[in-house]
């Protein structure tokens, strides 16, 4: 499976590598992935890392890193999870230190939403969010997902919004 490369006017969504691995571990290890489940071990965080990569080869969808098409910055992660962590398709975002507040979550998700869509054709995209992590909230809102009281939790405690596929001539 070719892991795709997607553009958007201010962002490049692209295949994780090596050189992700330090930020995306320092994320994981600090407070900022406290609505994950974290702080994470470096162990348990590599596991992370390899299993984003992985889904690609298992699903044909996972995860891919946000670059700033500008300065070749990276901001994040957006991706489709799946497996057995997830009882659906999930659509999730994370953004590092210092990248919030300028719209990158939302045009990433957008874009990978599109491509799940209408490239891996999936009929439907949740997202499983902690009660307490208002942004991420605030996201899936503006992103149009409503929550979905009757869906399968990851965490017990988790909301789930669901993100509607679009709509196509003849549905």
């Amino acid at each position: 499976m070719q892991i795709p490369t997607l553009e958007t006017p201010r962002l490049r969504l692209r295949p994780q590598s090596w050189e992700d691995w330090p930020e995306y571990r320092n994320m994981m290890a600090s407070g900022r992935s406290t609505y994950m489940g974290g702080p994470f071990s470096e162990k348990y965080a590599w596991g992370m890392f390899c299993n984003d990569l992985a889904q690609w080869a298992l699903f044909g969808h996972g995860s891919l890193m946000l670059e700033n098409r500008e300065d070749g910055r990276c901001l994040g992660q957006v991706g489709v999870n799946h497996g057995p962590l997830f009882p659906e398709p999930e659509l999730g975002w994370m953004l590092y230190p210092g990248a919030e507040g300028h719209g990158s979550a939302h045009e990433a998700a957008v874009a990978l939403r599109e491509w799940a869509f209408q490239v891996r054709r999936l009929s439907t995209l949740v997202s499983y969010i902690d009660p307490g992590n208002m942004r991420s909230r605030r996201l899936a809102e503006r992103l149009g997902a409503e929550l979905d009281p009757d869906a399968v939790k990851q965490d017990p405690d988790d909301l789930v919004y669901r993100h509607a596929a679009p709509r196509t001539a003849g549905n």
